[in-house]
């Protein structure tokens, strides 16, 4: 009696530990499979910060350019040549040559 008993327990204790072993092997393959997904999400988060780091060295050298665009603006030299181009003013004492039509 206590030799088919003892069988008997240890046939639980293998069928218990098969079936723990099933659900730990499942549980690493989940977590593999997981580790997989985000090694492809942080390649793809690091593309897009290398893209918009690069957007913003452009943003940054296109910020100095307006900066001294706006610079130039404010000078006496920008006005005179705006007020040449755009108006047609000249200074006193000065003749404007225009090509003719005809040739």
């Amino acid at each position: 009696m206590k030799r088919r008993a003892e069988i008997r327990r240890r046939k639980r204790n293998r069928a218990a530990m098969f079936c723990i072993s099933l659900v730990v092997l499942f549980l690493l393959c989940i977590l593999l499979w997981q580790g997989e997904l985000l090694e492809s999400e942080l390649a793809r988060y690091q593309e897009q910060e290398q893209v918009l780091t690069k957007k913003l060295e452009e943003e940054k050298a296109r910020t100095k350019e307006i900066d001294g665009q706006k610079e130039y603006m404010q000078t006496d030299e920008y006005v005179e040549e705006a007020a040449r181009d755009r108006l047609g003013l000249v200074k006193d004492n000065e003749i404007i040559f225009k090509e003719s039509e005809g040739k």
